[in-house]
């Protein structure tokens, strides 16, 4: 398996892009403005979507990539998320108010787009790639994503704060290699963090505490204005393992 970090800052400005991950060259982890990063041609290919969480920054680009690939695919695209943020998307989103419905559009038995709602624990298998959503704990139903080649796993949490079900999941995979982790806030914000439910840079450090695998950690989420001050105490606070940046660009093999 092969990810390519499109996106994974806190917000937009010059450079940056909000969360979106590119599983091999047809499966997207959330749907953020990186995905304007690709091509007509890498657009087309992509036949799933999975979503952590119904936020704006995670799903912005799912109404610009059926409206510009849907009606050059054969089949449409699949969308998998909780059953909640499923419902949300088709009431706040695809409503034919904020974008048409492309789950009837061109016709109900054939269209652009389509809902798969998933269960925490329940792996999905695509070509031999297992995806599975993890327990998370954010303001709205969120989920992250055990990646699974087999030979190795990849754990992205998406937007969360502390959450114990996690790291039980998490110290259950018995071939982690790479954990993407959020700290969305610095300390001097952690009321803001725990008001939004994200994580800090000492919450951060808690919940690492816990993990019983020698795992690459990698932070998303960073907001610009404060990411070089976040890394920072992250790394005060982080003795076990030795957290990185996470980047846009970033690729991921196993």
């Amino acid at each position: 398996m092969k990810l390519r970090i499109l996106g994974c800052s806190g917000g937009i400005g010059e450079g940056a892009y909000t969360t979106a991950l590119l599983l091999d060259e047809d499966i997207l982890i959330d749907a953020g403005t990186g995905v304007g990063q690709l091509g007509l041609n890498a657009l087309l290919k992509i036949d799933h979507v999975f979503v952590t969480h119904s936020h704006l920054d995670h799903i912005a680009f799912i109404p610009f990539l059926v409206d510009t690939a849907g009606c050059q695919r054969a089949k449409p695209l699949t969308v998998h998320a909780l059953p909640a943020t499923l419902q949300s998307l088709q009431q706040h989103v695809f409503n034919g108010h904020i974008w048409p419905d492309f789950s009837i559009i061109p016709n109900a038995r054939q269209p652009y787009m389509r809902y798969q709602p998933l269960t925490v624990g329940e792996t999905i298998m695509l070509d031999g790639r297992k995806i599975t959503p993890l327990p998370t704990h954010h303001v709205v139903p969120s989920i992250g994503y055990r990646l699974d080649s087999g030979r190795a796993s990849l754990v992205f949490t998406g937007d969360t704060t502390a959450h114990e079900p996690l790291w039980e999941a998490i110290n259950r995979i018995d071939n982690l290699r790479y954990l993407i982790i959020e700290s969305a806030f610095s300390n001097a914000k952690r009321d803001i963090a725990l008001h939004a439910k994200h994580l800090y840079p000492a919450m951060l450090a808690d919940g690492l505490n816990k993990l019983r695998h020698d795992a690459e950690i990698y932070i998303t989420h960073l907001r610009q204005d404060e990411a070089d001050l976040t890394m920072c105490e992250i790394t005060a606070c982080v003795t076990r393992s030795h957290p990185r940046r996470l980047l846009s660009g970033h690729i991921f093999e196993f």
